[in-house]
């Protein structure tokens, strides 16, 4: 390895990447053979990424294997700022990205090229080096960077596509399924009880999974939520066939429920068929014909890009981001080996948030994982999740030209500190001696102004850190305020930060 070096041949991704599989020998010294062999032979290409990449085709930032940081810009040299942070330079790394990022900005500031592409590439480049899972989230033609740069790239509605999307997450079980698919579809209704959609789902979802050992395509679930007589007809004769009465009850009860007053199969069978579209043909294979990727693959170093068809589709764009957000804190969760960190990354989340989906945002950073989540206004979020949203997350920044009422939200998150304030008050002097009334006379004369005296008080008041019309107004093109969290508890104070690029 010394060789190596010396010869040019390791790069920082080398290092770190060797650095991590010698700490997995000292974890099982029953590897250190195995480890010296492949070292001795590879060099410094020794425990290669699966794909065989040892760097990225392309960087746009400046980053730090090392420390797993990525410099997103530096601390502003103004009075916003603390003194000591003044001129610091500010990255972000694992301990701040695991207590989730919200940022919030109208579009051309930046939000993509200055913050989403270097995170995203940040733990590529850890993925390479086996520390991180990374999934970036776009719609067709986001600048996410190229498609060498990832493993796995999924172009929902283009019939080019190597790779497929699976509706399910990976899951076997019929009822996570279903509460999966529910939230997705109709965690946005306003009014919509999405237990009892995620019930309704499950009906059908269970029955079907027990005759054909598999789950519904999306034509034939839509079918089934229409009760069609021959899709609803054949699984009930399949079911009676093979012998299933607990899934037969089933399906009779979503008989008796079907068009009675509340129920969800009619919004379900709609939200379906957003999916059940020519453009989407050939998609969300569940025939094991097409090369599937799940969001149970997280346990690998993967680094994934998801292009969702947001011109042409974009209501069942949002359809999908709801269910990869809700996928991926429910597959997070579920890991086994949480030694990588995982992440998601949306471009841009509006119309993406749930209740549920909220929540486990929270949950994350207990199982070393997060999200960056993008928006151009707070009120692409519904306002009972607006607070939620800001306090399930660690870390808030605001780009800027954002509004007086989104500054408002941020302002309020960001509370208040105590500040010394001095009141500085004039009054005039009143000579009683007749030499000094001569004295302030002639001088008042002269000056035209009267002899005063200023008194100083000196105290200590509370006030916002940042307040709303400050967010709105007074941050510069280019810049942000930021906020970090460390997921053992460590807080920064809101920064002006001038970003890099």
């Amino acid at each position: 390895l010394a060789a190596e070096v010396r010869g040019g041949g390791m790069n920082d991704v080398d290092y770190a990447r060797i650095r991590r599989a010698w700490e997995t020998v000292r974890v099982d010294p029953s590897r250190q053979r195995a480890f010296a062999d492949a070292v001795r032979d590879s060099g410094a290409g020794a425990c290669v990424h699966p794909s065989g990449a040892r760097d990225l085709p392309v960087r746009a930032a400046r980053h730090d294997l090392l420390a797993r940081q990525v410099l997103l810009g530096t601390v502003d040299d103004g009075a916003r700022n603390p003194y000591a942070r003044r001129g610091t330079r500010l990255a972000l790394d694992p301990a701040v990205l695991g207590t989730s990022l919200l940022a919030v900005g109208p579009s051309g500031t930046g939000k993509t090229r200055q913050l989403v592409r270097p995170v995203v590439e940040s733990l590529a480049l850890q993925a390479l080096a086996g520390q991180a899972a990374v999934i970036a989230v776009g719609a067709a033609g986001s600048q996410l960077g190229p498609d060498a740069a990832y493993d796995v790239v999924v172009r929902i509605g283009d019939p080019g596509s190597v790779y497929d999307l699976d509706l399910y997450g990976g899951t076997t079980d019929p009822d996570e399924a279903a509460t999966l698919l529910a939230d997705a579809f109709t965690g946005d209704v306003p009014g919509m009880d999405v237990r009892r959609a995620a019930t309704a789902l499950a009906q059908l979802l269970g029955p079907f999974r027990a005759v054909h050992g598999r789950f519904p395509a999306v034509p034939e679930l839509r079918e089934l939520l229409e009760r069609v007589p021959g899709a609803v007809d054949g699984l009930r004769a399949a079911l009676e066939s093979a012998g299933h009465p607990a899934m037969l009850r089933e399906l009779d009860a979503r008989d008796r429920q079907h068009g009675a007053p509340g129920d969800p199969g009619a919004v379900l069978a709609d939200r379906v068929a957003l999916l059940d579209r020519p453009a989407f043909a050939g998609f969300f294979d569940t025939t094991a014909q097409s090369r599937l990727f799940s969001l149970r693959s997280l346990e690998h170093p993967l680094r994934v890009r998801i292009d969702l068809p947001e011109r042409g589709h974009a209501d069942a764009s949002r359809m999908l981001a709801r269910l990869l957000l809700a996928q991926f804190t429910a597959s997070a969760s579920a890991r086994a080996d949480r030694s990588l960190f995982a992440f998601l990354a949306f471009d841009d989340a509006s119309r993406t948030l749930t209740a549920e989906t909220v929540r486990g945002v929270q949950r994350l950073r207990s199982v070393n994982a997060g999200v960056l989540l993008t928006l151009r206004t707070l009120d692409d979020v519904p306002e009972a999740l607006r607070t939620p949203l800001l306090g399930s997350v660690g870390c808030r920044m605001v780009f800027s030209g954002v509004t007086t009422w989104d500054g408002q939200r941020f302002a309020e998150a960001w509370g208040t500190e105590w500040v010394e304030a001095r009141d500085v008050t004039s009054r005039t002097v009143f000579a009683d001696q007749p030499l000094t009334r001569a004295i302030h006379a002639f001088r008042k004369l002269v000056t035209g102004k009267a002899v005063t005296t200023d008194a100083v008080t000196v105290r200590q008041v509370e006030r916002e850190r940042w307040s709303a019309s400050d967010l709105a107004n007074a941050v510069p093109p280019g810049h942000a305020v930021l906020s970090l969290t460390t997921v053992r508890g460590e807080r920064a104070a809101p920064l002006l930060v001038r970003l890099a690029g």
